[in-house]
């Protein structure tokens, strides 16, 4: 029996692939056209045409020879990538009540995640409840801020990656994950090798390996979902994933539920809705849920982003140079930089920004589905489209980004660049920013992420230089423009460089700047 699996999985296949492409020849809607795209091959559309691996770059040729918004058909299913904020806001913002749905990739939604993952939930009511609970924690006039929070892992980790900067991913790691155990469950995590911390980085690497476009052929073909688990390893592996990730959710806030219980005071999330659950109309598993998904998302996007910050740096030093002139004029030798610098740190705001611009870190974006026909500028778009907002496309736009690959803060703060708005003391910053998603689907976590970024890249520039390494020869070491993870959120592959204390007078400020967080932290 097993040795027809093979031959029968692809009969199946072969007539899921026929059945689609006659749903797919309908007559258009009278006066609508298709976009334009790529032509594809019978059956399997432009499958083909996209690689497994970074396929935003692809998508972005695609986008330079058919136009701002192009279609795709990959194996029956309609696909339509925007590479064009405008666009992208018309139809995701605009017209939110129709493209907020999310695509069921079966492998990451259902296996992996069990239908209960917030980023992958569809536009529904468990998703309204939990988006509500997390825009009264993030967003709310009544949400406090989580500064010293922040302050605390940020200072820690100027003094970790001075203490051993070849560990820089860990460490990075560690304030990210850090500030996510601070904010969702009160919890300190003592090192970037506890458990906690690997676990959660565990889980999310596989998430985003998972959730990969082509990583299982189950996305594809559905139907192969029906294959008994006992004949697909990779069904039992999967839900075996699933089970070990929620077992660590659970935990997290039942260690919460302990400090309360222990009359421990410590603020987080998790106690919040704890003390208050009545009100917000989740069960147990959704709310364990719901904090899962927001930790996996603190766990890595600021890490990614700082990495890709050092990067810049590395490969363009005279924007550090400039960025360390700004740092040592507003805040001077003697202390270190703090919040209320940020008005007077432009050009480190302009850092983080165009950081995100040339290096986005969901540099895909992540898919919405339209759940309705609609037309737009004259072209139809039908129901269950899958409508990717492709940030590497976006980020580079000519016609708002003059010399879109050129790594450049100065176009935040020029006004002769379209980007450039006043006043500097809040301008740039990252509110409704693309790097954050588009419309209903936007990341709640904004100003965390963006305050710890700002904050971190201020503490860098005032406390390290950062020059490129040599190799054998003294010749200057410089890592390549893009050589990153695979995944849906992405960070560079380790490259070398050179991280030092700018004076030993700053080495001992800023070691005594840790000593003095350690007393001020509610949880040692």
């Amino acid at each position: 029996m097993a040795s027809l699996v093979p031959y029968l999985l692809l009969t199946a296949i072969v007539v899921v692939l026929l059945l689609r492409s006659r749903r797919g020849k309908a007559p258009l809607p009278p006066g609508t056209k298709l976009l334009p795209g790529p032509p594809g091959k019978p059956l399997l559309g432009n499958l083909l045409d996209i690689p497994p691996q970074h396929s935003w770059l692809k998508f972005r040729e695609f986008i330079q020879e058919y136009g701002p918004i192009v279609r795709l058909s990959i194996a029956g299913q309609e696909h339509v990538i925007i590479g064009k904020e405008s666009i992208a806001n018309d139809l995701l913002r605009e017209r939110g009540t129709i493209y907020s749905d999310r695509y069921d990739a079966i492998a990451s939604t259902q296996l992996l995640c069990d239908n209960m993952f917030l980023l992958f939930l569809p536009y529904g009511e468990q998703w309204r409840r939990s988006r509500r609970f997390m825009h009264h924690v993030t967003m709310s006039p009544v949400a406090p801020t989580y500064k010293p929070e922040q302050t605390l892992e940020a200072v820690r980790m100027l003094r970790d990656i001075l203490r051993d900067p070849e560990d820089y991913q860990i460490v990075f790691e560690c304030a990210s994950v850090g500030i996510g155990m601070r904010l969702m469950y009160g919890q300190r995590l003592e090192s970037g090798r506890d458990r906690e911390c690997r676990t959660i980085l565990g889980i999310v690497h596989e998430l985003e390996r998972v959730a990969s476009p082509g990583a299982y052929l189950v996305d594809i073909f559905p139907s192969m979902l029906r294959i008994p688990d006992f004949l697909a390893p990779w069904k039992r592996y999967l839900k075996a994933q699933q089970r070990h990730d929620e077992a660590f959710f659970t935990e997290m806030v039942e260690r919460t539920e302990k400090d309360m219980q222990a009359g421990k005071k410590a603020r987080s999330w998790a106690r919040t809705w704890i003390e208050t659950k009545e009100k917000w109309g989740l069960s147990d598993r959704e709310a364990i849920y719901m904090f899962g998904s927001v930790f996996d998302a603190l766990a890595t996007s600021t890490s990614s982003a700082m990495m890709s910050f050092v990067l810049a740096m590395v490969r363009n030093p005279e924007w550090f140079a400039k960025l360390q002139a700004e740092v040592d004029q507003v805040v001077g030798p003697d202390r270190l930089p703090n919040f209320d610098d940020m008005p007077n740190l432009p050009l480190v705001r302009a850092c983080v920004k165009e950081t995100l611009r040339y290096y986005p870190v969901t540099a895909g974006g992540f898919p919405h589905k339209l759940t309705q026909d609609d037309v737009y500028d004259g072209y139809y778009l039908k129901a269950g489209t899958i409508v990717h907002p492709v940030q590497w496309a976006i980020h580079r736009d000519p016609e708002l980004y003059p010399d879109p690959d050129v790594y450049n803060p100065g176009r935040w703060l020029d006004p002769s660049f379209p980007t450039y708005k006043e006043p500097l003391t809040v301008y740039p910053n990252l509110q409704n920013y693309t790097a954050f998603g588009n419309g209903r689907r936007i990341c709640q976590g904004i100003s965390i992420a963006e305050n710890s970024a700002n904050l971190q890249v201020a503490l860098l520039a005032w406390g390290s230089d950062i020059r490129r390494a040599r190799d054998a020869n003294g010749t200057e070491i410089i890592p390549p423009v893009y050589d990153y993870e695979i995944g849906f959120n992405v960070a560079p592959k380790p490259f070398k460089f050179m991280l030092t204390a700018r004076s030993e007078a700053k080495a001992a400020l800023i070691e005594q700047a840790y000593q003095q967080s350690l007393k001020e932290d509610p949880l040692l």
